[in-house]
């Protein structure tokens, strides 16, 4: 009995092998002649987006099977819609390119890649394709020719073009569903923005990923409620005094801060020198922020999960970012502000909002008088001290920004207001050389 059951079991499992064998020459010929099809000038079209033809791709066997977990997930009809859509994915680094490569996988029938950038070997830890063979090639080449073998179906562009003023039309044209901004330039990512606002396009913008390890922080917001995040700070108060934009942008950001900063540029000589010397680009970045590569592919994931879904107009309801005595920051905003009016007759010189002024307060002052030295731990009771104090300017003679306000007692902003900076500076130093200090790291964050 043991042996004829032994006999059956490797009957079955001889059965199984063959029938196996059979299916897979099987799909691999249906594969092929799904692909020939595919390509095939001949093929009908059951629709078009902005005078694209487009297939409906679910009524190819092949592709129906590929994407049978998220016809599963979302349903026939709303898979349609994804892979009806066109999607723009400008930045093809490590956020950009485990991006585009998710909203492939997830069925997206058209693609435009945009990237002026080349592979390079230091890119390899984090991007989502690319191989050693494939360095020195355009990324956006380099992900065309490895999508080409994963969805074939799909209709990819790809331009090896910097996104400008220029390039604007050719990039936006045509009416995409998404756009996502991987960019990390500040005044390319800005204008890109912008121009998505002005011309009604859905747009999902990537802020820094660079030199942090915890991917339990990483959330979707508006681009108002983004914190610890330089570059979406910079981004938020560029986009509010170059277009009055003040929000309605949702971004992938992390509530980590860095862990890193940017690293000194070493040039030929093994000195450091200037990074801008170098620039291919005006205004790119030549020094390198340590990167640990899981961290930009998932915030690629997150940005092609949260297109995919709008795509599906599949509902889904984010985290809320929690912000911890908001009140408080009010307080100090609505301070401001009638001292302002109480000394010069009017508020439209304070160019802050209660977001930055909790930058002021919080990362620049640390919740304690400019006067005092030494910094305290940031959290609840720095409250005990902040609701002793005010938020001055430091220059009267400029407006009231990020980086021209100190955070003083009530007493030291009276006796700072009738006293001038030539007068701090020369019975002051030390007390001068600090505060300018600070305020030219509140400059140099926002770009100012």
């Amino acid at each position: 009995m043991a042996e004829t059951g032994k006999l059956k079991s490797l009957a079955m499992l001889g059965t199984g092998a063959v029938l196996g064998s059979v299916s897979t020459v099987f799909l691999y010929k249906l594969l092929s002649r799904n692909i020939a099809r595919s390509h095939s000038k001949n093929v009908p079209n059951c629709m078009t987006h902005n005078g694209i033809p487009a297939l409906d791709l679910l009524k190819d066997e092949v592709v129906a099977e590929q994407l049978t977990r998220n016809i599963q997930f979302f349903g026939v009809e709303s898979q349609q819609k994804v892979s009806g859509s066109y999607v723009v994915v400008i930045g093809l680094g490590g956020v950009g390119s485990h991006a585009a490569a998710m909203l492939l996988r997830s069925g997206v029938g058209r693609l435009l890649l945009v990237d002026f950038d080349q592979v390079s070997v230091s890119s390899l830890n984090r991007h989502a394709v690319a191989t050693r063979a494939d360095v020195g090639t355009p990324k956006a080449l380099c992900l065309k020719k490895h999508f080409s073998s994963i969805f074939p179906e799909c209709h990819i562009d790809a331009k090896v073009l910097l996104y400008d003023a220029s390039s604007e039309e050719e990039i936006l044209s045509g009416h995409p569903d998404f756009v996502l901004d991987c960019i990390d330039n500040i005044d390319t990512k800005v204008a890109l923005l912008a121009a998505c606002v002005r011309r009604g396009l859905k747009v999902l913008c990537a802020t820094g990923a660079g030199a942090r390890a915890d991917p339990t922080r990483i959330r979707v917001a508006d681009l108002r409620e983004s914190t610890n995040d330089p570059l979406s700070r910079a981004v938020r108060h560029r986009l509010r005094k170059d277009y009055g934009i003040e929000g309605g942008i949702p971004v992938v950001f992390s509530l980590e801060k860095p862990k890193a900063k940017l690293l000194p540029f070493t040039g030929p000589s093994g000195e450091d020198e200037n990074p801008s010397d170098y620039q291919m680009v005006p205004g790119f970045r030549v020094r390198i922020i340590p990167v640990l590569g899981s961290i930009p592919a998932i915030f690629g994931m997150v940005m092609a999960s949260h297109v995919v879904t709008q795509l599906a107009e599949r509902q889904v309801q984010t985290e809320p970012i929690v912000n911890m005595d908001v009140d408080h920051y009010r307080l100090l905003h609505q301070r401001l502000t009638e001292h302002e009016e109480s000394l010069y007759g009017t508020a439209k010189e304070v160019q802050v909002d209660v977001e930055e002024v909790m930058y002021v307060a919080k990362e620049l002052w640390h919740g304690r008088s400019a006067w005092e030295h030494s910094a305290k731990d940031v959290g609840r009771g720095m409250w005990r001290s902040v609701n002793e104090l005010m938020l001055v300017r430091w220059d009267r003679e400029k407006p009231a920004t990020v980086s021209n306000l100190v955070l003083l007692k009530f007493k030291e902003a009276d006796e700072h207001e009738s006293r001038t900076l030539d007068d701090i500076k020369e019975k002051e130093p030390a007390f001068f050389e600090r505060v300018t200090s600070v305020l030219k790291r509140a400059e140099l964050e926002f770009l100012l």
